[in-house]
């Protein structure tokens, strides 16, 4: 398999930041990264471009990261409750996903992806938790969920 150089534009989440040089498969170079302008081939013409625009890309990633971190320590204050069906054992009757936290955040007023609950497996039993969830690449919130009898 051949790999391409690539220059990033944009920070790509598990592969690097706008600027950095990375040697990917030719394939998702191809059909991901080059299409939705993320990466673009190593030219003389993109280094310019990119030259031109690093403090741009600067001042964007550091805006990111002051309101991640906004929206962390609003995150950081709520306690969600889920109310459930369970077993006389305390034994939720199915389990809780990150998708349903999701919805919980969202009805709470906060617009988190639920592909950023960071939730190991399906929660199985009633209690408390608290599960992190990355809003950004440095910056991550934890959740108080209280899973409880419904």
């Amino acid at each position: 398999m051949a790999n391409v150089k690539l220059i990033l534009l944009q920070d790509v989440e598990n592969l690097g930041l706008a600027g950095d040089e990375v040697s990917v498969a030719a394939g998702y170079g191809r059909n991901f990264l080059v299409p939705r302008k993320l990466a673009a081939h190593t030219t003389p013409g993109a280094l310019r471009v990119l030259a031109a625009n690093k403090e741009k890309i600067e001042a964007k990633r550091r805006a990111d990261v002051v309101a991640a971190q906004e929206i962390a320590n609003k995150i950081a204050e709520v306690e969600i409750s889920i109310p459930v069906q369970a077993s006389d054992d305390n034994r939720l009757f199915g389990s809780i996903s990150a998708r349903m936290i999701g919805d919980k955040l969202i009805e709470s007023g906060f617009k988190v992806d639920h592909h950023r609950i960071q939730l190991e497996e399906p929660i199985k039993e009633l209690g408390k938790y608290e599960v992190p969830v990355k809003l950004h690449a440095d910056v991550t919130a934890n959740i108080k969920l209280w899973i409880v009898r419904g």
